[in-house]
């Protein structure tokens, strides 16, 4: 079914604070629309409230068809206990709650209850749209296909990290909505995730509206832009797709200051003109004053009219500046401006893996003989669930080894973004948990430092848990800033970061001097960070120079 979202004159907010107002959209089939925005910016909001899941304050949001199917696909998927893989795959798909509506159109008519066939023959239609009728067999080939390979009847709380991607993968590709609303679909993903929810996307017929943060994803797949600036508070569309959008963000920013610029300059010049002006007039009528009592009637009355004269221009200019259109001054945009701070240099030899190998169930990683020397910037690489967070634990000695040896050279001191982002993630205040972690700075330095990664007074004393994945991203950049570090470990940093931010991050690691372990899928980081090797991990096995 083809279908259309219409948006008119959409406003949100959070607490007291305006995210957006007066937005007005249309997403028709095949539209790709992508939302970008800082972090906080309403977009995870905005696709709450076309999926119907939160009201705004104030405008309108219609479907057509009414009886088309949304499918809103948030940017953590939830893995409740209890719930099987296929469980998982038929809610996230909508197939489960079309089955229960479809199962309570059939009592209807087992009881014939009046306009019972019209409810069956709806809910069967929707049931039959959105795949019902063979979603287990599709799961099954899905899943083999992307190499999940687990029992569908096991609980997503036993999956991996990268058994849940491609499971959370596969739940998108078994879609059949008639509009999709993608929060963060890239996040978690490997190479070949990307590739196949790049494919899936660019050949849907369906309208789309989508979060990411991934730069190159992006390009390849929206058509249009929709740019929500809090710090501005406008929205901003943007035809022609990603890069186009970069481009004309660009020319309209420079002419926004342009035309400020030349409106200060013009004002400034009429208003240092009417000063003049008005200070002649001032010095006419001074001297009007003092000679007021000589016998030269012409020279009292030169004066006279000189002052007038110089009244009137000041009242002339004075209109000239009310006249001018007034242009207001564009807001700098908040930037994230980080540094990591470097500790004392370790020794020459970071880290060692000597046959070191671990177990897991029937998965195997190693035996892997690794040397990481002091300056080394490494890249890692490779699918999910091939041990790539593994080897980092390895590595760091917080996996314990089943053979061989792990040791990290003396002096090493490590500052580490782990994948989960499991630093803050207890009930404890993150001002609390953050100055845990760095007992030597004061309360008032922690907020600072807090404040400059975008965390503000409302942020510091929430517990840590509740904080959304991209603050605690942050919380935990700034943990780097905050102490010295000589080994860097990042396990897919860019994971919840905004643009700005993850640019600011690349920006920080090209000043960095430490050793560098960076483990990411984001393909623009792997071309604009510098690393002198490169490992590849697969099955449990690392290759590279």
């Amino acid at each position: 079914m083809s279908a259309t979202i219409v948006v008119k004159d959409l406003s949100a907010g959070h607490g007291d604070r305006v995210l957006f107002s007066a937005l007005d959209l249309v997403v028709a089939p095949g539209d790709v629309v992508g939302l970008v925005g800082v972090n906080g910016a309403g977009k995870s909001t905005l696709l709450r409230m076309l999926a119907g899941l939160s009201t705004p304050e104030s405008g309108s949001i219609q479907l057509s068809p009414p009886t088309a199917t949304v499918g809103h696909l948030p940017q953590e998927p939830e893995r409740r206990a209890g719930e099987t893989v296929r469980a998982f795959l038929g809610r996230r798909t909508g197939v489960t709650d079309a089955q229960a509506a479809l199962d309570a159109a059939t009592e209807g008519l087992v009881e014939e209850r009046p306009g019972a066939d019209d409810e069956y023959a709806v809910a069967l239609e929707r049931w039959l749209d959105l795949g019902g009728a063979d979603l287990d067999e599709r799961a099954d080939e899905v899943a083999a296909d992307l190499g999940l390979a687990v029992d569908l009847d096991q609980p997503m709380t036993s999956l991996s990290g990268g058994q849940a991607a491609r499971a959370g993968l596969a739940s998108l590709l078994l879609s059949r909505y008639d509009v999709f609303l993608l929060d963060e679909p890239t996040n978690d993903l490997d190479l070949d995730g990307l590739d196949r929810l790049e494919k899936f996307v660019t050949g849907l017929r369906a309208g789309v509206v989508l979060v990411s943060h991934d730069r190159e994803f992006l390009t390849r797949t929206v058509t249009r832009v929709v740019e929500l600036d809090l710090a501005q508070q406008k929205i901003r569309m943007y035809g022609g797709g990603y890069e186009a959008y970069l481009a004309e963000r660009e020319v309209a920013r420079r002419h926004a200051r342009e035309e400020y610029d030349q409106y200060a300059d013009t004002r400034a010049s009429l208003e240092e003109r009417g000063r003049t002006q008005r200070a002649w007039m001032d010095k006419g009528v001074k001297n009007a004053r003092r000679k007021s009592n000589d016998n030269d009637k012409i020279g009292r009355k030169f004066r006279s009219e000189a002052s007038e004269k110089q009244a009137a221009k000041a009242r002339q200019t004075e209109r000239m500046i009310e006249r001018l259109d007034v242009v207001e001054e564009p807001r700098k945009e908040w930037e994230l401006r980080m540094e990591i701070a470097a500790a004392p240099r370790a020794g020459a030899v970071v880290a060692t893996l000597r046959a070191a190998a671990v177990t897991r169930g029937e998965f195997t990683f190693g035996p892997v003989d690794l040397q990481v020397d002091w300056g080394d910037r490494v890249a890692i690489t490779g699918p999910n669930g091939s041990g790539k967070t593994t080897l980092l634990g390895a590595l760091l000695g917080r996996i314990p080894l089943d053979s061989g040896q792990a040791a990290l050279g003396p002096g090493v001191v490590v500052g580490e973004i782990d994948q989960a982002r499991g630093l803050f993630l207890g009930t404890e205040a993150l001002l609390d948990a953050f100055g845990a972690a760095v007992p030597d700075l004061q309360p008032a330095d922690v907020r600072t430092l807090l404040a400059k990664f975008g965390l503000k007074a409302d942020h510091v004393l929430r517990s840590a848990d509740t904080l959304s994945p991209g603050e605690r991203t942050r919380a935990a950049l700034a943990l780097l800033q905050a102490k010295g570090v000589n080994l860097l470990v990042l396990d897919e940093p860019t994971n919840h970061l905004d643009l700005p931010a993850i640019e600011q991050l690349e920006s920080a690691l090209a000043s960095y001097t430490g050793t560098l372990l960076l483990v990411t899928h984001d393909r623009r980081m792997l071309d604009a960070v510098e690393t002198n090797r490169r490992l590849h991990v697969a099955a449990g096995r690392v290759t590279g120079d």
